[in-house]
């Protein structure tokens, strides 16, 4: 009852005009069938002139049956599909309202949002949507079933119990057979998700290359089958048992329509009712069991449950962990860049056996430009996580002037980020940029200090064109050029007001040229900022005021180029080994593709 009553107040997102045109064309259909046994009763009792009135109920009952089946399915699906956005937008800005990853990263919080926002592929995915209309759609056919059963009742009083109880009881077996077949399926999803991802692969053109290449196609194929005989066999199990149960679905009706039929039929013939009134118990009678046999509300309220509680299970855990004020915006973001101090911090990934940085201190003096280098896996990106913060450290403090950046207000919107795994989002090279800004200067102008101006130029709708080759007019690009989109992006945020730019690996993809200008440039856009740079060229970070060398979950040195090169530690040793396989020609830039 709690899942059902959570369904219905979901019809707050249709809007009142929608769900009342949807109330109305399931009522309408629901009480047809009992209209039809009035009409035909009132048409069977009339004769001549007289018939004209039940001709012309008889039509009206139909021609209302007609258009609600009409529009019906339509409003059906316009209800469900606005219940679903709203609620998938909820269960969204639910996960967003949290300024750290830890809980969103969760596994047990990826799968309730995986649950909640289901997208059907397959007949017992149900969305939110569904559930709702459903379970108004089983509202509806009580009121037909109450409908016909009044028309039963004209007759005698026993004839509703009679006919009704069979009903109800051919409805209750035919559905839980219905909610065990949904639950077999269901015990095997994971077999026919694998079954489903190789087929997926089979026929992909990337994977098929290996394949071929490596003779696995009859190996992939054995997995294929072997998982999709997991899932089903137990399925076409029950579909035996459904069939050699199907007898009660045919006697329940049978026996009962049979004893009633007759028993109307003897006391018509022997004066206790009319021809009219036995027509309109026929009619009525077998209305009441085409009713109660009708149960696909039953998967899909089935179906829709788990996304109920799933949404219902992730504000539990969510919203505790959300701020009770939202940030402010980038426009109310401090004027200068604070003194940023990590003081002992510790953090470990959950499930990691050993953190990733432990006992760190570091200081980012305002407007520096510090580099941030290492060996793969020494926590330079968690660091800028903490920075930004994403995380939050286990032990230790990161302080903004003085004030623990999880207390202050807004700490996030005044920072732009270059993600290492930045996100390709497949919208207008503008909306890329901007994410939501509503500045077409501001898009140019970022646009231009990260060297995208040129490509912009080249495509076919400039800013307005999709970056995507799936939509209609979009293009994809290049490694380098969809990285040069990402610093525009993070350069976008620090002319709309952000005072630290934190860049992780922002020219991986671009050759030792292009980054070489790309970082005159910004040695003058990025006055008063503070920066904060990671990247595997020690060419590149030898201009930074300091650089920070990571190891042990520590800064093991620290100190600008000259510093660290005269002191012949690690960086010096790594500087050295890199610049001799420059001189020897080594490229070592990740690229393809994109817009000439």
């Amino acid at each position: 009852m709690r899942d059902r009553l959570a369904l219905l107040r979901l019809f707050r997102d249709a809007g009142p005009a929608l769900t009342a045109a949807l109330v109305l064309v399931v009522l309408i259909d629901a009480v047809v069938p009992a209209g039809i046994a009035v009409a035909v009763a009132e048409l069977v009792r009339s004769s001549g002139l007289t018939a004209l009135g039940p001709v012309l109920l008889m039509s009206g009952v139909m021609l209302a049956g007609q258009v609600a089946q009409t529009f019906r399915w339509p409003v059906q699906r316009l209800a469900a599909d606005r219940i679903d956005g709203a609620f998938r937008t909820r269960v969204a800005a639910l996960v967003m309202a949290v300024p750290t990853l830890d809980v969103a990263e969760r596994q047990d919080v990826q799968n309730l949002v995986k649950t909640a926002t289901v997208e059907p592929r397959e007949w017992v995915d149900k969305t939110s949507g569904d559930g709702a209309v459903s379970l108004l759609e089983s509202v509806a056919r009580a009121f037909g079933l109450i409908a016909s059963a009044a028309v039963l009742a004209a007759w005698s009083w026993w004839l509703v119990p009679a006919t009704v109880v069979p009903a109800v009881l051919l409805r209750y077996v035919h559905s839980r057979q219905w909610v065990r077949h949904f639950r077999i399926w269901m015990a095997g999803v994971l077999y026919h998700r694998r079954w489903r991802y190789w087929g997926e692969v089979a026929t992909s053109p990337a994977a098929g290359r290996e394949l071929r290449v490596f003779g696995a196609a009859e190996w992939l194929l054995r997995h294929h089958i072997d998982d999709v005989h997991r899932h089903l066999i137990p399925v076409w199990s029950d579909d035996r048992v459904v069939l050699r149960r199907l007898w009660l679905a045919l006697v329940l009706p049978l026996a009962a329509t049979t004893a009633v039929f007759t028993w109307v039929a003897l006391g018509t013939a022997a004066g206790d009712g009319t021809v009219a009134l036995l027509t309109a118990v026929l009619t009525a009678g077998w209305s009441v069991f085409g009713l109660a046999i009708q149960t696909d509300d039953v998967i899909a309220l089935e179906g829709a449950r788990p996304v109920i509680r799933a949404a219902t299970r992730l504000d539990h855990l969510i919203r505790p962990c959300a701020p009770a004020t939202a940030s402010p915006s980038r426009a109310t973001s401090r004027t200068r860049p604070p003194l940023v101090r990590f003081t002992q911090v510790r953090f470990a990934y959950e499930g990691a056996s050993t953190p990733v940085v432990d006992g760190l201190d570091l200081d980012i003096m305002p407007g520096e430009l510090l580099a941030l280098v290492g060996l793969n896996g020494a926590g330079k990106s968690t660091l800028t996580k903490l920075l930004a913060g994403l995380y939050r450290p286990q032990a230790g403090t990161i302080t903004a002037d003085g004030r623990d950046i999880a207390n202050t207000a807004g700490w996030q919107s005044g920072l732009g980020v270059v993600f290492q795994d930045f996100v390709k989002y497949p919208l207008s090279l503008r909306d890329n940029i901007a994410v939501g800004a509503e500045d077409p200067e501001l898009v140019v102008a970022a646009a231009r200090d990260a060297g995208l101006d040129g490509v912009a130029s080249r495509l076919p709708r400039g800013y307005d064109t999709p970056l995507s080759p799936g939509r209609r007019g979009g293009v994809d690009l290049s490694g380098g050029q969809w990285q040069q989109v990402a610093l525009a992006r993070a350069l976008h945020a620090s002319r709309a007001g952000a005072r630290i730019l934190v860049l992780d690996e922002p020219t991986a993809h671009l050759d030792v040229r292009t980054e070489h200008e790309l970082f005159r440039r910004l040695s003058g856009i990025t006055e008063g900022i503070s920066v904060v740079l990671i990247s595997h060229r020690l060419f590149t970070v030898r201009q930074a005021d300091r650089i920070a060398l990571l190891s042990g979950g520590r800064i093991a040195e620290l100190g600008s180029h000259d510093e660290l090169m005269a002191a012949g530690g690690h960086y010096a040793a790594m500087y050295r080994l890199q610049a001799q396989r420059f001189v020897q020609g080594f490229d070592d830039r990740l690229d393809g593709g994109g817009v000439g």
